[in-house]
């Protein structure tokens, strides 16, 4: 066979090679990207989930700690966290909360966190604790913002109740629900999980 002949057959060779080589990278990278798009889980009972505000900072306004002490959400950078606005005069607030209790005792700790901030009047403070206490087995720390100081709710622009953020762990908005959700049921926790897995750089 001819030497010139020889070397355009194995520079087609390495050409086809490097094609198919591409072609499954793509491939690979396309499911991958489309395996991580987190509005697919916007179906069924988290049909709600709404993504178009991704990417907005979390508010620095504070609010009230569990000892009364001022906090923000810029406390808990470094974490991925769901923040719930809730009141006890609010049905649907009372009916969510087992759930995310039962989500902070399944997911919470060092990467991840639900923080619950109550809206009730500060005159209805130790009321709203124990509720809180009651609704949740006690796992979820009391935080209120108060009527009159809803400086983060206008922040976060919660307009009604319940409505819960998930921000990453940079302070950035992942992903906010208007209204409540079984967030400690199956599609939920893999919702979450996954919030926790991209925040976390994980493949």
């Amino acid at each position: 066979m001819p030497t010139s002949l020889t070397r355009y057959i194995y520079i087609g060779l390495f050409v086809i090679a490097g094609i198919a080589i591409v072609y499954a990278l793509m491939s690979a990278t396309g499911r991958r990207a489309e395996g991580q798009r987190l509005d697919r889980f916007a179906v069924d009972e988290m049909s709600k989930l709404d993504f178009s505000q991704a990417g907005r900072q979390a508010p620095a306004d504070g609010f009230a700690g569990p000892d009364g002490a001022p906090a923000s959400l810029a406390d808990f950078e470094g974490r991925t966290v769901l923040v719930n606005f809730w009141a006890t005069w609010c049905a649907p607030c009372e009916r969510e909360m087992p759930h995310l209790g039962a989500l902070q005792t399944a997911r919470g700790g060092e990467r991840f966190e639900v923080i619950a901030i109550s809206v009730d009047e500060a005159g209805d403070e130790g009321y709203a604790r124990r509720r809180l206490d009651e609704l949740t087995g006690g796992v979820l720390d009391f935080y209120q913002a108060p009527p009159s100081d809803w400086d983060v709710v206008y922040g976060a622009g919660a307009s009604g109740f319940p409505t819960t953020v998930i921000y990453d762990r940079e302070g950035r908005e992942v992903a906010r629900l208007a209204g409540e959700a079984p967030w400690s049921d199956s599609l939920a926790l893999a919702f979450v999980d996954e919030v926790i897995a991209q925040a976390s750089g994980a493949p």
